[in-house]
């Protein structure tokens, strides 16, 4: 039956769901920065060729999480827009958890959870794992396509954005504009620190931990767009300068 998990135990169980799965691990969390115990459970998973599946929901992957996950062939990754859901699970059990797949969450924050059995909850478990498969089939699929980078570099970097796959839609119009993860990477900054400069200089303002753009960033070339494979984000003049 359904266990009631508090923070250290939806640690524990989390660890126990990723070492237990044998055929299949499907790992959902709007938030993704993983610690190295997880990251050594799941390259073992790798080894051993387990099919494991990682949705996330946030554009920005810290750069030792792409370095970690181009070098892993099992291990898929998909962005999924508007993710809210953190939902953990192997082909016998399941996780439904606030506790998103951040290392700061996981030593931080006053978390609560659920654990199912497939065997002993089969009805919640198999509606589980049916809307963990809707989740994967609406994502896109990542290829970290980012060049390996130092860890002296990975310092001087606070973010930066995994590549999409291929795709004939293209992110940025002809119009002498370009996205804001290439603007950051012009003036020579994080993506990150380049949008909380932004919002210093009032050109985007925060709302619910959400970036949104001012009647001035408009007034400086800026503009709002949302693409149905990537998601929303801004664009800037390409001369642009803070």
């Amino acid at each position: 039956m359904a266990k009631f998990l508090n923070t250290s135990a939806t640690n524990y169980f989390l660890e126990e769901l990723i070492k237990g799965a044998s055929e299949r691990l499907i790992l959902i969390s709007p938030f993704l920065k993983l610690n190295d115990r997880v990251k050594e459970l799941l390259s073992d998973k790798n080894r051993l060729k387990i099919d494991v599946r990682i949705v996330y929901g946030k554009n920005e992957l810290q750069p030792e999480e792409i370095n970690w996950l181009r070098e892993l062939t099992y291990i898929r990754t998909s962005f999924c827009k508007n993710l809210h859901a953190k939902c953990y699970l192997n082909e016998e059990s399941c996780i439904i958890t606030s506790l998103n797949l951040y290392e700061f969450s996981q030593v931080n924050n006053n978390e609560m959870g659920i654990h199912l059995s497939r065997s002993q909850d089969p009805e919640i478990y198999r509606e589980a794992f049916e809307e963990a498969q809707r989740i994967i089939r609406i994502s896109d699929e990542v290829r970290m396509s980012l060049e390996k980078i130092s860890s002296a570099q990975a310092e001087r970097a606070e973010t930066v954005t995994a590549e999409p796959a291929a795709s004939s839609e293209s992110l940025e119009p002809a119009s002498g504009k370009i996205t804001s993860s290439k603007l950051a990477k012009k003036l020579g900054v994080s993506t990150q620190t380049f949008l909380d400069r932004m919002v210093e200089a009032g050109n985007l303002e925060l709302q619910d931990g959400k970036h949104l753009i001012t009647e001035k960033g408009k007034t400086e070339g800026g503009e709002f767009k949302v693409s149905k494979r990537f998601g929303p984000y801004f664009i800037w003049p390409e001369s642009f300068c803070l």
